[in-house]
């Protein structure tokens, strides 16, 4: 638990970085008007907040940074709603106002707007993304050496594919697998799929994983069909505009990740929970360790059926972000709700 000093001098450290991308030292924060410590004592708390892991300090500097761990403590305990001004609501207005757009151009908008007002990179997942969920899974033999495997949604979709059966493998072990994937997959949303195809088997079939391994990768290949129809992303180079990301080799994994489709949907997490915020570390992807990603989702009667969200630098204003998507947000589920 931190004391209120500690917390107060993390905020400020931690808004300092934000808008300066340079390590903040004691004497910086002590001449913060909302801040009535000494230098000495501000130094101390600092090494204690570091000691914690809130802070680090890079080997250039005295100064600190806020890690991983103490982004998150802010955004969970310290952040303050950043309000919108009145000429950025009424840029938001305008883009729900004309009721003329197809949704799929508010969508395009949409994206537009949010990179444009956010000075990131901006995603949009549409609606049908989160519509498709998987009917049954066949794998029909050819001879001995060929067969199709054969995916089927729910609405009607069909996806095959001819691929060479692993030497060796035998009729029966190909059915126990399919069978066992029809049972654990079934009704299972497309985007989720690529996840829980390798979770739902692992238990079950370790040892014959490898054995198993290119069937499973045709059937995973299947899963990504027509994705990037419903994918928007604006402002991918803007990560290069940060201070911390001018480095071509640091951002270069980070342009190839969102170059492919099935890892961007990956940045977002289930449709269901809200307003989601993954900093750092938490990101499961190794491109974005040092990136921070924040989504949130629209509905359509009570139900989630897309999410927009932002990709940033871990020194993000996370506070204006999390404001514009929240409005950009009920907007979309405004205009879905009345077509």
């Amino acid at each position: 638990m931190l004391s209120d000093r500690q917390r107060m001098i993390l905020n400020a450290i931690v808004d300092n970085y934000i808008h300066s991308a340079e390590p903040v030292g004691s004497r910086t924060i002590s001449k913060r008007e909302d801040i009535g410590f000494s230098s000495a004592t501000i130094r101390n708390e600092m090494a204690d907040l570091e000691e914690l892991g809130y802070l680090e300090q890079p080997h250039t500097s005295a100064g600190r940074i806020p890690s991983t761990k103490g982004y998150r403590f802010y955004v969970d305990n310290l952040i303050q709603p950043q309000f919108l001004s009145q000429v950025e609501v009424e840029k938001l207005k305008k883009l729900f106002a004309d009721r003329i757009h197809h949704f799929e151009q508010v969508i395009e908008s949409t994206a537009a707007i949010l990179s444009q007002m956010t000075n990131y990179t901006s995603i949009v997942l549409g609606p049908e993304i989160f519509e498709h969920r998987l009917k049954h899974i066949q794998i029909v033999p050819l001879n001995a050496a060929q067969a199709v495997a054969i995916v089927v949604t729910h609405t009607g979709r069909v996806e095959n594919k001819l691929f060479d059966l692993p030497v060796g493998i035998q009729a029966s072990e190909i059915e126990k697998l399919v069978n066992l994937l029809n049972s654990r997959l079934r009704d299972v949303p497309f985007w989720q799929l690529r996840q829980r195809l390798y979770q739902e088997i692992a238990g079950e079939m370790q040892r014959n994983m490898e054995q198993y391994a290119e069937i499973l990768q045709v059937i995973e290949d299947s899963f990504s069909k027509d994705e990037s129809d419903r994918v928007l992303l604006r402002g991918a180079t803007k990560i290069m505009e940060q201070p911390e990301f001018r480095d071509v080799e640091k951002v270069k994994d980070i342009l190839e990740l969102l170059e492919q489709n099935d890892k961007v949907i990956r940045l977002f997490g289930s449709p269901s929970q809200g307003m989601q915020i993954r900093i750092g570390q938490e990101n499961h992807l190794e491109a974005i360790k040092q990136c921070s990603v924040i989504t949130t989702s629209y509905y359509l009667e009570g139900k989630p059926v897309g999410m927009i969200g932002i990709l940033g630098p871990t020194r993000m204003e996370y506070s204006k972000v999390i404001s514009v998507l929240d409005f950009l947000a009920k907007g979309l589920s405004k205009i879905l709700n009345e077509q």
